[in-house]
């Protein structure tokens, strides 16, 4: 609707410039918004103040002259006014809506897809959890945050690449390794002194366990570095393992698991070192070589090259992101912890130094999540000795809900997640909430059904009579749907989603308890069963990209 109003403001400009009302022909980008008070129409521009300049005209002439000119074939619009300094506000007829009833059941499952990737290849990573421990409720948080993102990516036209980077290499792979070692001496009877630095979850004991059974009780009276790197093997192996199965019952599939210490088995960590010599950013200084960041905005400059001449994980990470390019995306975003916000300078000047353009690096922070039942803060998880399990939360409060949630708020904020509340088969329940309106809406069709009622067919007879008040705001939120799809995948939000279908719930429900869908009048109850069942389609379409569930029974 907003590309047809955008059309007759720049189709009047032009007519208005023809007939020598408007002098210059250059003319801005056409806005449109709708404004937040309903009695300044549905929708309005500020196209003539932005015009003033360029036209060495008053605003509120400008205005009157695209009134004076504007065509409206369609008859959209019933009124026009100027306000304030020159906004034109648009106050549109009730037959304008129904129009997109009929476009949300043509389109289906396409309604809200827009082709702007133009099939560009993108690369989202996300999670990519350290292999020395189960996956914890925040790193769900950060996985339902990156599928939504890769799920509107597409929905935009992108060709787009989910990865998981395995980082099964360094000191806390050996530090994972030196932990399973020291507690299957322990299960095996030795008294052991267990170091602080060493990984304590109760997991630790079940890996060493299994790897007695496995390897036997001689494989444990060795503790040479050979022995170390077998247990970390067996430990990242097995969480891994976890790792992938507790993703998947969160409804997320991988086109690629990276590991890190692949780069060094095939030698791009020292290649990309060199290739950076090359370019001359890197410096040797104290026994160990520098990278200029500095020089790309970093607060500091960074060692890639200790002085024992072992790699930095930064090191590993150039190698890693120059990998990323070289498979050739075009666009690469990394879903990251917030507590990683420091990392994104130098990590910038990585992208920038090998030859890439900044605004081909794009880093999403995804903060904490509060943990609560019934409003009071949840110490630990059962199994894990120092947090709560994303596994532990999926069974108690299932998928959709842990999804849901996780999504209900910016990223960038943080999160309360209450356990009870996500439970509940209520409205309180936000999932909930939005999921019971898709499976009215299959109740009231199957009802219709009994009653001999055919499928829904547009009709515009039937969507003439859609013109109650709470009929054109439902369709009027349905309008919005793509748009919101739009900016969502431009800012990388998906919130907005949620929030939108939280929004379109509300709205239906206010409908229903105060209209009945079916009736004695057959071109009035046809007409509602196509609103509903659009309605429906985008409820679907939302929970989709959500990665969430539309049931058609609760």
């Amino acid at each position: 609707m907003k590309a047809q109003i955008q059309e007759l403001i720049i189709n009047a400009a032009r007519k208005a410039q023809a007939q020598g009302a408007l002098s210059a022909a250059e003319f801005p980008a056409v806005e449109v918004e709708e404004p937040k008070i309903g009695s300044h129409g549905d929708f309005a521009t500020n196209f003539a103040m932005l015009s003033a300049k360029t036209q060495k005209m008053a605003p509120r002439k400008i205005a009157q002259a695209l009134m004076d000119h504007m065509d409206d074939p369609q008859a959209l619009v019933a009124r026009l006014e100027i306000a304030g300094p020159g906004f034109i506000n648009f106050f549109l007829r009730p037959s304008a809506w129904p129009p997109v009833v009929r476009r949300v059941l043509a389109q289906d499952h396409a309604y809200g897809a827009s082709p702007i990737g133009q099939g560009r290849k993108v690369q989202v990573e996300f999670v990519s959890a350290n292999p020395t421990g189960p996956l914890h409720v925040g790193h769900g948080r950060g996985a339902a945050v990156g599928d939504s993102i890769a799920n509107l990516l597409r929905l935009c036209g992108y060709d787009v690449q989910r990865e998981f980077y395995i980082n099964d290499s360094g000191r806390q792979i050996q530090m994972m390794g030196r932990s399973v070692l020291l507690r299957g001496r322990e299960l095996l009877g030795e008294s052991i002194t267990f170091p602080e630095a060493c990984y304590q979850g109760a997991y630790v004991r079940d890996l060493a366990r299994a790897l007695i059974e496995t390897r036997g009780r001689e494989f444990f009276g060795r503790e040479d570095e050979e022995t170390i790197i077998q247990c970390a093997r067996f430990a990242a192996d097995a969480i891994i393992t976890g790792i992938r199965r507790d993703l998947e019952a969160f409804g997320i599939t991988y086109n690629e698991w990276f590991s890190e210490q692949s780069l060094y088995d095939s030698a791009q960590v020292e290649r990309s070192i060199e290739d950076l010599k090359a370019r001359q950013v890197l410096y040797f200084q104290d026994n160990a070589w520098w990278f200029r960041t500095t020089d790309f905005g970093d607060e500091k400059d960074r060692v890639v090259v200790r002085q024992n001449g072992q790699t930095t994980y930064f090191a590993s990470d150039i190698a890693y992101h120059r990998n990323k390019y070289q498979r050739g995306f075009e666009r690469v975003i990394d879903v990251w912890g917030a507590d990683h916000h420091g990392y994104i300078p130098r990590m910038n000047a990585a992208v920038e130094a090998s030859g890439y353009r900044r605004d081909q690096f794009q880093v999403v922070l995804v903060q904490l999540v509060n943990l609560l039942r019934d409003g009071q803060p949840v110490a630990m998880g059962k199994r894990s000795g120092e947090f709560v399990t994303l596994k532990e939360v999926l069974d108690e409060v299932g998928r959709d809900a842990a999804r849901f949630i996780f999504l209900i708020r910016d990223h960038e904020s943080p999160l309360d997640f209450d356990l009870e509340v996500a439970k509940q088969k209520t409205n309180d329940n936000p999932v909930y909430y939005v999921q019971y309106v898709h499976a009215r809406i299959c109740s009231i069709l199957r009802k219709a059904a009994e009653q001999g009622i055919a499928g829904p067919q547009w009709q515009e007879a039937a969507g003439a009579r859609l013109n109650e008040t709470e009929e054109i705001d439902l369709i009027k939120a349905l309008a919005r749907y793509p748009e919101v799809v739009l900016t969502s995948a431009q800012a990388l939000a998906p919130h907005r989603i949620t929030y939108y279908l939280m929004q379109l719930a509300a709205l239906f429900h206010a409908y229903y308890n105060k209209h009945r869908v079916l009736s004695e009048d057959v071109a009035l109850t046809m007409g509602r069963l196509c609103l509903v069942l659009a309605v429906q389609k985008v409820i679907r379409n939302g929970l989709t990209v959500l990665g969430v569930n539309a049931p058609e029974q609760m």
